[in-house]
């Protein structure tokens, strides 16, 4: 039996904590045996504190890591100096350097820290949490970081982004392991899709940046109010009474884009929030949002964040024909 061991921090995030155990501990094999062993285990072996307002308690320290045939490390929001400085605090150093050659590692959300700071993934792909993405990044330069990603396979090496991101690799590795048929079945005991379209990209926020003291402000204000229809170079510079060399040059300073790839950003932005807070048809949403054609929208949205229209109403918007039942829960 394939061994999972789970290595809890202070701090851990109880959600993410709980994963590996439901993901690994529904998989089962033809004989309905199960496929995985899922043990979770401190640095020392007593309780820790989660970000929640209780503690857990475990039967094992990091002894366990030394049998690992998979380690996962859950989210903490307590990271002190391996956020800050990039490096491990010598009691968890010497866990990790429990972990026997060949064990493949897995972390959620911002355990990728951890990793990253004991140089576990130097030259390597991966991601954490959307908001984190740049400073992590910063202190890792080595580390190849795709903040767009619901998760990062690199063989041995899997990174996810935050939270059911987690659920996501979780339910990756367990498909990668013995199947589809196996993951699918995991996922509907746990009442998730088993596959998401797209990535952490279409959860992250974009607010428009504030600069009402910026020369081109005005004119940014102004077009915002006219997203629905085409709007030029041209016309944005005589707004502005500017030359469109000068206003281009200020624009970008400014804002740190080209005006017609702020026009864009703005659009899907408003073409997102029609998706996730009317019923208006895609073509509808695509002609108010100034991209004129649902096929132009489908287009832009893809490249963006990687679903359709239609896929990503359904993440954030659910059809009146499915109801959300209040009297039944999950199957525990």
């Amino acid at each position: 039996m394939h061994r999972v061991v789970v290595l809890a921090l202070d701090g851990v995030i109880p959600f993410e904590l709980g994963i590996p155990a439901r993901i690994f501990g529904l998989a089962r094999g033809a004989a309905r045996e199960r496929l995985y062993e899922v043990v979770t285990c401190t640095v020392d072996g007593g309780p820790v504190r989660t970000d929640a307002d209780f503690s857990v308690s475990v039967d094992h320290g990091a002894e366990a890591l030394a049998t690992a045939d998979t380690v996962v490390l859950p989210a903490t929001h307590r990271l002190g100096p391996i956020s800050r400085e990039g490096r491990l605090p010598e009691p968890l150093a010497e866990a990790i350097g429990r972990i026997r050659p060949g064990a493949r590692l897995v972390s959620i959300c911002t355990a990728a820290y951890v990793l990253a700071a004991a140089g576990l993934l130097d030259g390597r792909p991966a991601t954490t949490h959307w908001s984190s993405t740049e400073a992590f990044q910063k202190l890792f330069p080595e580390v190849k970081v795709n903040p767009d990603v619901l998760f990062v396979d690199d063989g041995d090496v899997l990174t996810s982004a935050g939270v059911a991101a987690g659920i996501d690799l979780c339910l990756h590795i367990v498909r990668r392991d013995h199947g589809s048929e196996v993951a699918n079945h995991v996922a509907r005991r746990c009442v998730v899709p088993p596959w998401r379209d797209g990535g952490q990209a279409q959860f992250i926020e974009r607010p428009i940046p504030e600069q009402p003291t910026a020369a081109t402000a005005a004119t940014r204000t102004w077009a915002l109010e006219r997203l629905n229809r085409p709007l030029s170079l041209a016309e944005l510079a005589a707004h502005a009474r500017m030359s469109r060399r000068t206003f281009t040059r200020r624009f970008r300073d400014e804002v740190g884009l080209s005006p017609g790839q702020w026009l864009t950003l703005q659009r899907l932005e408003l073409a997102r929030r029609l998706l996730e807070t009317s019923d208006l048809p895609v073509d509808d949403v695509a002609e108010q949002a100034g991209f004129g054609t649902a096929a132009s929208l489908r287009q832009h949205l893809q490249a963006t964040v990687g679903v359709s229209p239609m896929a990503y109403r359904r993440t954030f918007r659910p059809s009146a024909d499915q109801p959300v039942s209040r009297g039944a829960g999950a199957r525990g």
